[in-house]
């Protein structure tokens, strides 16, 4: 299964959000999208999954413009799961996750034991087979964020596009969900805020500054000190572990001790 971008553009309000961007996924891997807010991920991720059509240039998935390819047919080949995605209808969470199977249902295809099975797996992968029961709207922002997750992976496709996946999650569900994803036998694209998390878990890194493709890599090769204070404007050291990986030291900027006059005049 393929997914690639070929020097993509998309503009908004006569203002140009991305860029000339040309990315080719790699079967089975786990590419990270990282960069500062406006830098242009999410609207890579909503071009590359064909929610939007690019101005210029153009998406392929599995060697066909994703343009041409009818929605049941895109959806059974690719999942995502969006930054905010709710519903104002009374279903519970189990029937949430039971709409990833929508993409392979038809009048010849009814509802079939294997396809609760793969519900049931899908919500014991992300620890939420309890409250299955519990209606949407009485559950808290993280269940929620794991009931996609879930809806994700009971879909079956082959690539997982993930939209900054970890919010609203505690920092032991982030590390939890990542993992579970990184496991799974599927391509996946996952935008992220955590430096550490994209060197923790994925094999390439894209970043993304002013719309545009600026660096595309291993980790170790992408995540420099240079780099992260040219993107994100911050100081880090990074330390290379010895198995290839590495990990951010965020460095505060430090406070000007203000002058003693202003000290006195505080304190009088």
């Amino acid at each position: 299964m393929t997914l690639s971008a070929r020097e993509i553009s998309w503009s908004a309000g006569g203002t140009d959000i991305l860029k000339e961007v040309s990315l080719t996924l790699e079967t089975g891997e786990f590419l990270g999208i990282i960069g500062p807010n406006g830098s242009g991920k999410t609207s890579l991720m909503s071009l590359i999954a064909g929610i939007r059509k690019p101005r210029k240039g153009e998406v392929f998935l599995d060697g066909s413009p994703i343009a041409a390819l009818g929605r049941r047919a895109v959806a059974q080949r690719l999942a995502l799961v969006e930054q905010q995605a709710e519903t104002g209808e009374r279903i519970t969470a189990r029937q949430a996750v039971e709409l990833g199977r929508t993409p392979y249902l038809g009048p010849l295809s009814p509802w079939s034991p294997q396809d609760d099975a793969i519900v049931d797996a899908a919500l014991r992968n992300v620890d939420m087979g309890h409250l299955a029961d519990r209606l949407w709207h009485t559950l808290s922002g993280g269940e929620r964020q794991r009931l996609h997750i879930a809806r994700a992976l009971a879909q079956e496709s082959k690539i997982l596009l993930l939209d900054e996946p970890t919010n609203h999650l505690d920092i032991g569900h982030q590390i939890s969900l990542l993992d579970l994803v990184r496991r799974q036998d599927r391509t996946v694209v996952a935008a992220l805020h955590d430096l550490n998390h994209a060197a923790m878990f994925c094999d390439r890194i894209a970043v993304m500054q002013g719309g545009r493709l600026v660096a595309l890599g291993r980790p170790q090769e992408v995540l420099t000190v240079e780099r992260i204070r040219a993107v994100f404007g911050i100081e880090v050291e990074v330390e290379q572990e010895f198995d290839g990986s590495c990990f951010i030291r965020y460095r505060a900027r430090r406070r000007q001790p203000r002058p003693f006059s202003a000290i006195a005049a505080v304190g009088a």
